[in-house]
């Protein structure tokens, strides 16, 4: 079966051809590791993660390589550190906040059913990399050395009379437009205002290494080489898809393209550029300032959002209800409808089934297959919920939906698991909501917290630690 996707850089959908049908090879930008993942985050790890399962149905696991980056240098990572470990040497303070954060994004991830990629490279260690990409470029007339920084030199790369593409052809920009249409860093020793940081020289206590290019000062790499540098170690300098969000198209994704490009003289990096659509929250774009920043965190283990906390699993089907490019609102209401939706689909189909690959129903295959339509997926799955609701016995069926589950990684078993931590999770909110209000004498906001869980089934016995401090216990009513 043909799979068909939508290539940023032609604007329409085709078939897809790998390079080498034994060797099918993805790359997805990965975290920046210098705090928790919010939702929007979570949008392509898991279109990415479904894309992933896909390939691997219809090549075979074990020839599809999946590389998702973490980039370990930044100066948010920098500021994070200087802030959480004062008294620490900056780069200790740097290696502890990003393996803490990496920790924690995986947890989180995990949490959302998404399959480890195949490689998780880390910028630092492909420091080596970056600085041969960059000393080819030099040497190609196509970036230049000025105060200890290296400059890529879009102008340089549209000159060329070679099979270079064009510089904005991806986000179909013209140089002028990118002028006018970004934020470009003034500096004096910038020969044209789009020349953008290969490599720039380290501050006092900054992490460093020695620098491309004959520079004797040490330095560190500019962001946009770090991507390219890893992708040209694992994938090679020209490989299959490469994806992320709609946000990475300008500047990030433009100029991975001209660095790889320009170094390995190819007319494209990767054969089709993938990227899903924006995330909003209850209609208004998310930002700390509105007060409606999420993480995934928060989500899995707070009462932050929608009045309660969530299962992975839940999440994870709510994000799959909206095509990957198109816009999704990200809502209470939607979160509410895939859990209750996922209850239902346990009640009949109990926990995840053994299912081999070629009980898949076709009409899935095909669906996934025209540009990762997943929503008309879950219109098969209702179909096929509804057939094994009205015959249970019907062993073929129950592994026919598992399958096709199990496709979209969803597992029913981990979702029920994951009601019973988030409904404890929710208890333990709930209770230290109304010890909040007892402690400031709120008697009927504690009264009501006391009813509400006791309309869930949840007896409390209020009393004292060994310390005299008081302290709420709970069980569930027998």
């Amino acid at each position: 079966m043909a799979l068909r996707l939508y290539d940023t850089l032609t604007k329409d959908k085709r078939d897809f051809a790998p390079l080498d049908r034994s060797n099918v090879r993805m790359y997805v930008c990965g975290p920046t590791v210098y705090d928790f993942a919010h939702i929007g985050n979570a949008r392509p790890v898991i279109v990415f993660d479904v894309l992933f399962r896909l390939l691997r149905h219809l090549y075979g696991a074990d020839h599809v390589k999946y590389v998702r980056n973490i980039t370990d240098v930044d100066d948010k990572i920098n500021d994070r550190a200087a802030r959480d470990y004062p008294g620490l040497p900056l780069n200790e303070a740097i290696r502890k906040v990003t393996e803490q954060t990496e920790r924690q994004f995986h947890d989180d991830v995990d949490a959302l059913g998404c399959l480890r990629p195949s490689i998780e490279p880390r910028a630092t260690e492909h420091i080596g990399e970056m600085r041969s990409i960059i000393d080819r470029l030099v040497a190609g007339g196509f970036a230049y050395v000025a105060e200890d920084h290296v400059l890529f030199s879009p102008q340089a790369m549209n000159a060329a009379n070679s099979i270079l593409p064009r510089y904005g052809s991806l986000a179909n920009r013209s140089l002028d437009e990118m002028i006018a249409g970004a934020r470009v860093d003034v500096a004096p020793y910038k020969r044209d205002a789009t020349d953008f940081v290969l490599w720039k020289p380290s501050k006092p206590g900054e992490p460093s290494w020695p620098s491309p290019a004959g520079i004797a000062t040490q330095g560190r790499p500019g962001w946009h080489i770090e991507c390219s540098a890893m992708a040209w170690k694992h994938l090679g300098e020209t490989f299959d898809i490469h994806g992320g969000g709609i946000d990475l198209v300008f500047p990030h994704h433009e100029n991975e393209v001209a660095q790889s490009c320009c170094a390995f003289h190819t007319d494209r990096m990767a054969t089709t550029w993938m990227h899903n659509g924006f995330l909003q929250v209850e209609g208004e774009k998310m930002s700390k300032s509105l007060g409606n920043f999420v993480t995934i965190r928060e989500l899995l283990g707070s009462y932050k959002f929608g009045g309660r906390t969530w299962e992975g699993a839940a999440l994870r089907y709510a994000m799959l209800t909206t095509h990957y490019r198109q816009p999704i609102d990200w809502t209470g209401a939607r979160l509410l409808w895939a859990r209750n939706k996922l209850v239902e689909f346990f009640k009949v189909a109990g926990s995840q089934a053994s299912v081999d690959e070629e009980e898949v129903d076709e009409r899935v295959v095909a669906a996934l297959c025209d540009d990762l339509n997943v929503p008309h997926v879950i219109v098969e799955l209702d179909r096929q919920f509804l057939e094994l609701k009205h015959r249970p016995e019907d062993k073929g069926k129950a592994a026919a939906f598992h399958a096709t589950l199990k496709l979209l990684g969803v597992n029913l078993s981990e979702f029920d698991r994951q009601i019973g931590r988030s409904e404890e999770n929710l208890i333990e909110v709930k209770i230290a909501h109304r010890n909040a209000a007892r402690r400031a004498k709120d008697w009927t906001e504690s009264d009501r917290i006391r009813d509400e869980l006791a309309a869930m089934g949840v007896v409390l016995k209020d009393g004292k630690d060994a310390d005299g401090k008081p302290i709420t216990t709970w069980e569930i009513a027998r």
